[in-house]
């Protein structure tokens, strides 16, 4: 690929309507739905002869948004797929907790903690508790609780909670891309915190996947959509789908094939699959200004490895 590459970023219920994102990245980097409204702004770049890196905006609690990336890329022309790479998603469960951590060793530990995100599926939200566990578990605050966006527990009935557990006061962490408000009800002082990553250091991680993605497509060829179809085969229930499968709600490409291939690499579409979070088995150690490297090899389906930055 030529030096000139485009970076478009592609948001999920992570970043909410993606406002503070596109802030953060800047204006240089458009940040777009999957489905149509990427489908669209790659055919344009694509048009204008530019070279296109697409990252999948997720901190680790939306897999599907990998997998229907990677779906909406493999519908374009030809022409255009060439010359289009998709990098490895922004950040992994493994990072987010090291971006907590980080963000929490900077909070007052007589604070309770309460960690804030967009509500997704049954299976991201789940995702957070976890996440809150590890964050309380090796941290210096006794009490972690969650609340979500849009969701239950919101953030007031989480402030709520850590006031009825006995917290004093407590700070909103946001794990996600866009930030909590502040509940106008509370009985107890309450703190915001953030955003989890400055402008630059976003910018940072960024370039690295981006530079990841040039690499593996100069010396292998490999555009990173055929292992991005499976990404999210180890998140959800296990089972089977009935004559005629059903709607995911998905924003497909008019005029385009979306094939759920029914098999390998078809997100939760498909045969039957055998299903459950994936465990980390080491618990990342969160250095504000280390960036702790993390051992590369090519992303396997459900796996979501992802390089380098923790900050």
């Amino acid at each position: 690929m030529s030096e000139r590459c485009r970076v478009v970023a592609v948001r999920g219920h992570e970043a909410g309507s993606g406002q503070e994102l596109s802030e953060s990245a800047g204006p240089e980097v458009p940040v777009v739905g999957s489905g149509r409204e990427l489908f669209r702004c790659v055919s344009r770049l694509r048009g204008q002869g530019e070279q296109v890196c697409v990252v999948p905006m997720t901190l680790g609690r939306h897999p599907d948004l990998v997998a229907d990336t990677a779906r909406t890329l493999r519908a374009l022309p030809a022409g255009e797929r060439h010359g289009t790479v998709l990098a490895e998603p922004f950040g992994t469960s493994q990072h987010l907790v090291a971006w907590l951590r980080a963000a929490a060793g900077r909070i007052p530990a007589d604070s309770a903690l309460l960690l804030t995100a967009p509500s997704g599926d049954p299976f991201d939200d789940a995702e957070l508790y976890r996440l809150g566990s590890l964050v309380g578990r090796h941290g210096g605050h006794e009490l972690v609780e969650v609340a979500f966006l849009g969701g239950t527990p919101d953030p007031g009935e989480g402030v709520r909670r850590c006031a009825l557990l006995g917290a004093s006061a407590v700070t909103l962490l946001p794990a996600a891309f866009v930030p909590p408000e502040i509940p106008g009800d509370a009985r107890v002082p309450v703190h915001r915190h953030g955003p989890l990553l400055s402008p630059a250091a976003l910018a940072r991680v960024l370039a690295e996947r981006v530079a990841d993605a040039r690499r593996r497509w100069t010396e292998h060829g490999d555009d990173g959509v055929a292992a991005a179809l499976g990404y999210a085969d180890d998140h959800g229930y296990a089972h089977t789908h009935g004559p005629g499968g059903h709607d995911h709600g998905h924003d497909h490409v008019d005029g385009h094939d979306q094939d759920h291939g029914h098999g390998h690499g078809s997100g939760r579409n498909g045969h039957e699959h055998s299903h459950g979070l994936a465990h980390e088995h080491g618990h990342p150690h969160a250095h504000p200004h280390q960036h702790p490297p993390a051992p590369h090899h090519p992303p396997a389906p459900g796996a979501g490895q992802v390089n380098r930055s923790t900050s």
